[in-house]
């Protein structure tokens, strides 16, 4: 025996304003319709669930019995079509991906997208560029719901993070300096350059780009401060200092006047996709799992563009 929610709604109606035109009135039907369908579920359920009496109805028994039940399978379904439509709502909203410079290595972004579109299909994905001052790319002031971060991070605790690359700093330099000519440059013969320097606000990542961890506690020499890629470009060709990058990064920068080149004795980069650490929406949830899926894959050797 099947019982239609509907039939159920008009019930408790009925059964809370004991009256079938106050009932009709709540559940905006007409009063006959309304009685057609009490009597329908009354001998769906083979007995009378109400009294009917001049000035309107009562309770039977059964009526009584049933009334609890009915109200709790009432509740139940509108939770659950509440929780539906919290999740279309989530399915087609709008993931804020935040980045500083292009993440856009072998793939990395399309195999993304692709993952995660499998899971959200009608999610709306918005890329927004971060200038250089804010090493959390948006995340720390809530701009972006993820990001990807060059890590280390200032506050790295708030954020949760994967990280999808890890590449060799290189060092960029105008095409006229004397370490130009080399093959590889020794970070050692580095140590008395001024350097292009990211922000006072990036702070430890500030720090990296500098490598402070392979100075032995030499200060730096800060010969311009940048927040850009074309910034540091001028920079470079202006002949103000030179500076490390990442070798995914080194085609923005090295173009007329300026080149790459390996540093022995430094540490990889690491790039990351990060969220904070207490957003555990879906939506964010499902991109970070693609961005490990593809950093898995590709770390096995697998294409980052498989999806």
């Amino acid at each position: 025996m099947d019982v239609h929610g509907r039939d159920l709604r008009y019930f408790v109606a009925v059964a809370e304003e004991l009256h079938f035109t106050r009932a009709a009135g709540r559940l905006y039907v007409s009063q006959p319709a309304l009685s057609k369908q009490i009597r329908a579920l009354e001998r769906q359920l083979g007995a009378p669930l109400f009294v009917r009496e001049p000035q309107g109805v009562r309770l039977t028994p059964a009526g009584e019995a049933l009334l609890p039940h009915a109200r709790r399978v009432l509740a139940a379904w509108d939770e659950a079509a509440g929780a539906v439509e919290r999740a279309k709502t989530e399915q087609a909203a709008t993931l804020v991906v935040g980045m500083s410079t292009s993440p856009a290595r072998g793939g990395l972004l399309p195999a993304i997208r692709s993952r995660f579109t499998q899971a959200h299909p009608a999610a709306t994905v918005r890329l927004r560029q971060i200038g250089w001052e804010d090493p959390t790319a948006g995340l720390a002031d809530g701009s972006v719901d993820v990001a990807f971060i060059w890590l280390p991070v200032p506050d790295q605790d708030r954020y949760a993070h994967v990280v999808v690359v890890e590449e060799p700093r290189l060092v960029a330099l105008p095409e006229t300096h004397p370490l130009a000519v080399r093959e590889t440059v020794h970070f050692a013969d580095l140590l008395d350059e001024p350097f292009l320097a990211l922000p006072p606000a990036a702070g430890v990542l500030r720090d990296h780009w500098l490598a402070l961890d392979a100075r032995g506690g030499r200060p730096p020499r800060i010969g311009a401060e940048i927040a850009g890629t074309d910034e540091t470009y001028e920079a470079l060709v202006d002949g103000r200092g030179v500076c490390l990058v990442a070798a995914g990064n080194a085609p923005l920068i090295s173009l007329g006047g300026v080149v790459t080149r390996p540093v022995d004795g430094l540490s990889p980069s690491r790039l990351a996709l990060a969220r904070r650490a207490d957003d555990r929406r879906p939506l964010v949830r499902d991109y970070v799992r693609a961005a490990r899926e593809v950093a898995r894959a590709a770390r096995s050797g697998g294409s980052a563009q498989v999806a």
